[in-house]
């Protein structure tokens, strides 16, 4: 097989003509240059505001930037004025909560040892 007929990566090269694009945050009627902000934000495409911001339009519709999932979701995803949205929360919750005393009993022996007297 000859080795100029494929690639050495899977991805794709930039385009010399995007060089002079500027990044500008995805929230309509932002025009934020997201080339002063920090690798984050530019990474996520919005300005340092709006990814703290309770409600944002984007293409017309109500949204909020999750600060778990680097994302917008819909308004309906969160709780009140969370910036995390409901789904990643259950599972930090989940990995945080502690086990249940009753539980613990059970699969390690008996949490407190019965005296006698």
């Amino acid at each position: 097989m000859d080795s100029s007929s494929f690639s050495g990566s899977s991805k794709r090269a930039k385009a010399p003509g995007n060089v002079t694009q500027v990044a500008q945050c995805l929230v309509d009627g932002c025009d934020a240059d997201l080339s002063l902000c920090r690798e984050y934000h530019r990474r996520h495409k919005v300005c340092e505001a709006h990814s703290k911001t309770a409600r944002v339009t984007i293409g017309g519709r109500e949204q909020r930037f999750c600060q778990q999932c680097s994302r917008f979701h819909s308004l309906i995803e969160f709780d009140e004025g969370k910036r995390s949205c409901r789904k990643r929360l259950d599972g930090h919750n989940r990995r945080r909560r502690k086990p249940q005393p009753d539980t613990l009993s059970r699969s390690s022996g008996l949490m407190f040892p019965v005296q006698q007297g």
